[in-house]
């Protein structure tokens, strides 16, 4: 286990150590590169002024020299698309194993969690919850089942009873009187004034003693 703990940080750092050292090839093979166009370049200029000076030999030299130029910087761009592909497949060797690695980090955490929440644990934890509420449920039941002398009162009874009450009151409510009926006030159409009605006289005292008095003859 120790291995294996101790093994990826070291795989790890040899990987960055590898594209570290390709990547420094690389600039070193570029540096070569440069310098090799320069020289080829210089040869081409000695080439034409002996061509100027009628040196027919010595820009013939001037050339092959060119030529094995090339050469290497041909073989030069080799070596670098080489160590370029081997850079690329390396980054993506490091890339495929970093991501196993999390892949099994990962599985490994969901091991350990299913051993912590074994499926035997799960069932029994149910069953001890099922049994908890039921009996709670018994005793909610029988702490509301009525004790004494509520436990000797008839439901059908009590509901009987309570019906002859609703029939009593439907029955006052019926024998009641009918509420005066709101005054609605009358239109009168425009234009019209409505007569104002005729005030009533009060009877004086007098004329309530000889309305008692014709009373008295008429008998």
């Amino acid at each position: 286990m120790f291995t294996r703990i101790f093994g990826k940080p070291k795989q790890e750092t040899n990987a960055l150590a590898t594209l570290e050292k390709l990547n420094e090839t690389l600039e070193m093979l570029e540096k070569k590169e440069k310098v090799l166009l320069k020289k080829a370049a210089a040869e081409v200029e000695k080439a034409k002024e002996f061509t100027r000076a009628k040196n027919k030999r010595a820009a013939i030299q001037c050339l092959k020299r060119k030529r094995l130029y090339e050469q290497q910087i041909e073989q030069l761009g080799n070596f670098q698309l080489r160590i370029h592909d081997q850079m690329i497949l390396l980054e993506g060797a490091k890339a495929t194993t970093e991501t196993v690695d999390a892949l099994r980090t990962g599985a490994a955490a969901m091991k350990a969690m299913q051993k912590a929440t074994n499926i035997d644990d799960v069932d029994k934890t149910m069953d001890e919850i099922n049994e908890q509420t039921e009996n709670m449920k018994q005793i909610q039941e029988a702490l509301s089942t009525p004790i004494g002398a509520a436990a000797d009162f008839d439901e059908d009874e009590l509901e009987a009873e309570l019906e002859e009450l609703e029939g009593a009151e439907l029955e006052e409510q019926l024998l009641q009187p009918a509420t005066t009926a709101p005054i609605v006030p009358m239109q009168v159409p425009a234009g019209r004034v409505p007569a104002r009605p005729t005030p009533q006289k009060k009877n004086t005292a007098e004329e309530d003693e000889l309305a008692a008095l014709q009373a008295e003859m008429a008998l």
